[in-house]
């Protein structure tokens, strides 16, 4: 099969477009036939530029921290999975042999390109407890998007910061894919109001687009008093923020209200942000961290998906042999959307 193989950090042209032998699946594994796996910032970008060497990836890698496509090969004690199956799989998941359902594994676990073989190659093999079901009507491109975003976001929605119907909540980074996924899930699964502040028309307009009831170009407009002009005084209930940019965030920290939450998965304009702990005791505010997923979420995200009610934006669809060109175009800043790889793409 082909694959992208990383043997050294270094450019986009570290990245080796390879013939390699075909991985076999082992006890409780199912081999996928990739369609589909996502250019991410961090755990691809920046990891083969070397700079999340304190993951301890090793290499020789296939990276690709997830994948979407079809079953096409079932290793022994597998009986959930047929040949065919529509499936999908991210993330972490056990590196040694395990059982199907994945129950009672005690041994080593990791994310998959970067512990283990991952999507940028035509076939990969993962454990069977790690692939989820596709619904109809979702597509592997979208899909991969899906369990890459769409997750994080949902949980952080409603398990972090509990966000309720009718409840407000300020989506920072509106244009951002955590930020876009997170505006749908608000608006249209959990049915709160919805603030979209990013740093430029367009990407407020993206927001808005997504069903926003309220947009803030930041970059113009002065975030807290925007804020507090539409929520009459209030201040909003959660601030959803995966960016920690220093200029922005005490603003942002500031327009909570009472009893409000801050939540946050990432920080990459971050990671040192000031805020004001007088607001914090005062409004009695809440903020938690907390990166991952909720594997019981995985079946509600691809429905909502499946059900239109969260389209992840795919800026393009590349073949797998453009790897090198995809890494370059999320350095360049290129897009709004994913890059997705095809491996079945010529």
């Amino acid at each position: 099969m082909r694959a992208i193989v990383l043997r050294e950090y270094g450019p986009p042209d570290v990245l080796r477009y390879e013939e390699i032998a075909d991985p076999l699946p082992r006890s409780g594994e199912i081999r996928i036939k990739v369609h589909a796996a996502t250019v991410n910032r961090v755990l691809d970008v920046s990891l083969r530029a070397g700079k999340e060497t304190f993951r301890n990836p090793v290499l020789p890698l296939i990276p690709g921290v997830d994948c979407a496509g079809t079953v096409d090969a079932i290793g022994p004690q597998v009986t959930r999975w047929r040949i065919g199956d529509r499936v999908a799989a991210a993330g972490i998941m056990p590196l040694e042999i395990c059982a199907e359902d994945g129950r009672d594994y005690n041994g080593p676990r990791g994310m998959m390109g970067i512990k283990r073989p991952g999507g940028f190659a035509e076939r990969v093999v993962v454990p069977a407890c790690a692939a989820v079901a596709l619904p109809d009507g979702i597509d592997f491109h979208h899909a991969a998007v899906v369990l890459r975003h769409v997750p994080t976001a949902w949980n952080l929605l409603f398990h972090v910061a509990e966000l309720k119907r009718e409840e407000t909540v300020l989506i920072m980074g509106a244009g951002g894919n955590l930020g876009s996924i997170g505006i749908q899930i608000a608006k249209n699964v959990i049915g709160a109001s919805v603030i979209a502040a990013a740093g430029s028309d367009e990407r407020v307009a993206i927001g808005k687009k997504l069903g926003a009831d309220h947009g803030i170009n930041y970059s113009t407009r002065n975030l807290l008093d925007e804020v507090m002009k539409i929520t009459g005084g209030k201040g909003v209930d959660v601030v959803y923020d995966n960016i920690a940019n220093p200029a922005v965030l005490p603003l942002a920290f500031r327009a909570i209200g009472m009893h409000g939450r801050l939540v946050t998965a990432g920080a990459h304009a971050g990671p040192n942000v000031t805020i004001d702990f007088s607001h914090l005791y005062h409004k009695q505010i809440t903020i938690r961290g907390r990166p991952g997923y909720t594997p019981s979420d995985l079946p509600h995200c691809l429905a909502a998906a499946a059900e239109g009610k969260v389209n992840p934006q795919i800026e393009c669809v590349l073949p797998l042999s453009q790897a090198a060109r995809a890494h370059r175009m999320v350095e360049a800043n290129e897009g709004q959307g994913k890059i997705v790889l095809d491996p079945t793409l010529g």
